[in-house]
């Protein structure tokens, strides 16, 4: 069968989580066609939330930023790693060439390496690029580093990702966005969000947790926040806070009461997803990242929030999310020194937001790649 290709960022979890609300919609709506996905992402992400066949090719299509920990990151080594990566990008694309042909693949959507769009436009397909930003704005914040931006050939790593993003057809632009200068033809979409299939008390229950207290659930990504004490926590008399370690080895041991440990492995083998736990809790404290606000954009939670580096994106979405959710900010100092109580009680007595915006971008997506497709 014909396939359609998804080269998605291995940036953390919200690039993944998304595209795959993208695919599963496309997969449903469209199950004559093979869905190729190429990425660095974990696998183990795919295959508990995928919902339709997909071929998996495990591979970098981009290097996104290195993360010390989901509140800390590495500019100088961001923008190396680039440059090495662009240095070689036309053989890249080459390899990437042969994989789209040996998989008849005829229409490509990326989020948002450029490497997507050039392959594609190297055998005459059409690719679009669907995010909220894109990486030449993200890097451009990196300025005091123009020694390591250089690729092989001379050329800046801002510019070649431009040259990629410039073969695409067009974007398809997701809310909270930053970036999109090298497209002529932009489409903004809702947000693309996961939505709960089981109601919060259904969740309480399956996972024991109490029902009748509010919940904070923690929520720093795949890369964790490092010296976060859950013993300090000043909320516990008031409300309960939920981690999910990835597994059994990551459990944080001699946990006091109020603290509840939900592994990856426990949640998914009870028949629920992370969309479910976001909707059964009252809160999320994390750091701002698209996934985890459009999430709790469509299941109506709360967030309390905390600063995260110099990430271009972070400004946009503090400054969007008043207008479509309930939050708060919490600084460094007090997050660490486990004094949320305050923050929370505003949070927990907040009004709901002016906006009640449409989250159902996979789907609108999905008909967009429909009526692209001419087979």
């Amino acid at each position: 069968m014909p396939a359609v290709a998804f080269y998605i960022s291995g940036h953390g979890f919200g690039h993944a989580s998304r595209q795959i609300e993208i695919i599963n919609a496309l997969g449903a709506s469209r199950p004559d066609l093979t869905i190729v996905v190429r990425t660095s992402a974990a696998p183990w992400l795919f295959e508990r939330t995928a919902r339709v066949p997909i071929v998996l090719l495990p591979g970098e299509c981009d290097t996104g930023v290195v993360q010390i920990d989901s509140l800390r990151l590495d500019e100088r080594e961001t923008m190396a790693r680039a440059a090495a990566f662009y240095a070689t990008v036309e053989a890249r694309v080459e390899a990437e060439v042969d994989r789209l042909r040996a998989h008849d693949v005829r229409f490509v959507i990326a989020d948002a390496p450029p490497l997507g769009a050039a392959a594609a436009s190297a055998i005459g397909v059409p690719a679009v690029v669907v995010s909220n930003f894109t990486w030449d704005w993200i890097y451009e914040a990196y300025e005091p580093f123009d020694a390591l931006r250089a690729t092989g050939d001379g050329s800046d790593v801002v510019g070649a990702v431009r040259a990629g993003y410039r073969l695409a057809r067009a974007a398809w632009r997701l809310p909270m966005h930053g970036g999109f200068a090298t497209f002529d033809t932009i489409v903004d979409v809702p947000f693309v969000a996961r939505h709960a299939r089981h109601d919060r008390a259904h969740v309480r229950r399956t996972l024991g947790l109490p029902a009748d207290r509010p919940l904070v659930l923690s929520s720093f990504g795949g890369y964790g926040v490092q010296g976060l004490d859950v013993a300090r926590l000043d909320c516990l008399g008031e409300c309960g806070v939920v981690l999910t370690p990835l597994d059994d080895g990551a459990v944080v041991t001699g946990a006091p009461p109020g603290v509840h440990q939900v592994t990856e492995a426990r949640l998914y083998d009870s028949g629920l997803r992370y969309e479910d736990l976001v909707a059964a809790c009252d809160v999320v404290a994390t750091k701002p990242g698209y996934g985890i606000i459009a999430e709790c954009v469509a299941n109506r939670t709360a967030i309390l929030y905390t600063s995260r580096g110099n990430f271009r994106e972070y400004e946009v979405l503090v400054r969007e999310m008043p207008r479509v959710l309930r939050c708060e900010y919490l600084d460094h100092e007090d997050l660490f020194a486990g004094r949320w109580q305050r923050a929370l009680d505003r949070l927990l007595a907040g009004s709901a937001p002016p906006e009640s915006p449409d989250t159902d971008g996979a789907g609108r997506v999905a008909a967009l790649i429909g009526e692209s497709l001419h087979f």
